[in-house]
This record gives C-alpha cells, structure tokens and sequence, in this order.
C-alpha cells in the first residue's frame, strides 16, 4: 500500500523593503481610520501588521516619521492624480479650476477622515510643519502655474494662492465629516479658484 505524501505549504514570501512599507502604511491608515491619529504609535502598529516592532522602527524611526510618511504618501497620490487630470485638461481657466477642485477634494475623501487627522498631527511639532509647509509650497506652485495663462503676468499674489489651499483644505474637511457634500466642496472651492484668478485678471488690466 503506497503512502501519500503529506502536503507542506509553501513558505511565505519575503517581503521586498518597498512592499513592506507600501504595508505599513496602509495598515497605518486603516488603524487611523479604526481607532483615530491619536491611537497611532509604532508599537501599536507592529502589532496590527504582524511584524516585530524593530521592522516598524527600521522604516519610521519614531512616531512623528511615521506621520510624515503618511502625508508624503497622501501628497503622492494627489500629485498623480493631479498631473494626469491636468494633462488631460482643456486649455481653459474653467477645466483648470475644475481640476484643481475636483482633484483637491476627492482625494482628501478618497482617503476619508483619516487624513484631517494626520494633517492636525502635524502641527505637534516644527519638523512635522516644516514638512507640511514644503508639500504645501509644491501644491501652491502647481495651481499657479495652471492658472497663470488666465491672469494678467505676475498678478496670482502669494496671499491669493494661500486663500485658495486654505478653503481647499476647509471644504474638504467639511466634506469629510459630512458637514457638507463632496458636490458643495468642490462647486464652492471651483469659484473660489476662479474668482480669484478673475480678480487677477482685472488687476492687470487696471490703468496704471
């Protein structure tokens, strides 16, 4: 009588150093999600990824790396979609702002309302915001470059541009804790954009 051999499984595949972090992270945004930005901590983290804490801290260091990471990782895929949408686009002050709007807004809903709070974690230290303020300086100078065709040269103002991030930051935290819809979001930060570029626009051509 033959025996049958006894089947083994296969053993597990190692993870490249890029697949683990890919990992990490989103394990890190669903125990945001799950349990808040304040709940985070590295430890916590290794325990919901099932590694050891040493792999976590190989990759992040500390908590407020783990942070930046994430932001890193939110403003990536914004980028992306943003860069395409754009590329895409028609070569009108309307399609760009719509772009800007649309991008700006369902990204921040995409990731739901996890990101708010990593974004609010990152004002707890001057390194954290120092990373904040040059993602934010990159975004600013992607919108001004989009827009710039439809104003008057040398006429999209710092102040303007910074009002703008700061109602797209607003409307999207607004939409994602349902105070208003992903459509009032958008429509409402789509005129933000383009008025401000028409004022800009009025500037220029003012007599001197």
């Amino acid at each position: 009588m033959s025996s049958t051999p006894s089947e083994t499984p296969s053993p597990r595949r190692r993870l490249s150093r890029e697949e683990r972090l890919h990992q990490l992270l989103e394990v890190a945004w669903q125990l945001i999600g799950a349990e808040g930005t304040e709940a985070l901590t590295l430890g916590r983290l290794a325990e919901a990824a099932g590694v050891t804490k040493p792999v976590v801290y190989d990759h992040f260091v500390s908590r407020a790396g783990l942070l930046a990471a994430l932001y890193q990782d939110f403003d990536a895929r914004q980028t992306r979609l943003m860069d395409a949408a754009l590329d895409s686009s028609e070569a009108t002050l309307a399609s760009r702002a719509a772009v800007i709007a649309h991008c700006y807004v369902d990204c921040v809903l995409t990731q739901g309302r996890e990101i708010p709070g990593v974004i609010a974690a990152l004002a707890s230290s001057p390194e954290l915001a120092k990373i904040k303020a040059e993602y934010e300086a990159i975004f600013i100078d992607k919108c001004r470059n989009a827009l710039a065709p439809f104003a008057a040269p040398g006429t999209l103002a710092p102040a303007g541009l910074r009002a703008m991030l700061g109602a797209a930051e607003a409307l999207s935290h607004g939409a994602a804790i349902g105070e208003i819809s992903r459509e009032q979001a958008r429509d409402e930060l789509f005129e933000n954009i383009v008025s401000m570029v028409e004022r800009s626009a009025r500037r220029g051509a003012a007599p001197a």
